[in-house]
């Protein structure tokens, strides 16, 4: 399998921890919207009503500081690191232009799935309150 082949298959939208992440929700009793067009950077999931967005972040594609965030692939170095550097500018951007205008935002990277219950309570209080403590 070539490298564009494995990059094609690479999912923006649907992937297993975003699909977590919105059964945790939906289990909370929140309903929301997902990849609003009409909002900096398409957050996976609004809250309209909430004025609140949560992203859903894989680690190494958005430059977690994880131990998977941390990885790095062997070969054409400089063009990963680059690509994942602009990629944490634009999360930055977005977050500040989301926030410039009274939205709440939420980041959930991909390895905090592996403590759903510290996940699930960390959502339920970004939900339930105006700020996250």
């Amino acid at each position: 399998m070539d490298r564009s082949q494995i990059m094609r298959s690479v999912r923006s939208t649907d992937t297993q921890p975003e699909l977590a992440v919105r059964r945790m929700v939906f289990e909370l009793g929140y309903r929301y919207r997902l990849h609003r067009k009409d909002l900096p950077g398409r957050p996976d999931l609004a809250f309209i009503g909430l004025r609140k967005v949560i992203f859903v972040h894989g680690c190494f594609w958005h430059g977690h500081t994880c131990k998977r965030g941390a990885r790095r692939p062997k070969t054409n170095v400089d063009y990963w690191k680059e690509k994942i550097a602009r990629n944490v500018a634009r999360d930055a951007s977005n977050e500040s232009k989301l926030t410039a205008s009274g939205w709440d935002v939420l980041t959930v990277w991909e390895c905090e799935l592996t403590k759903p219950e510290e996940l699930r309570a960390k959502l339920r209080t970004f939900l339930a309150t105006s700020e996250l403590p």
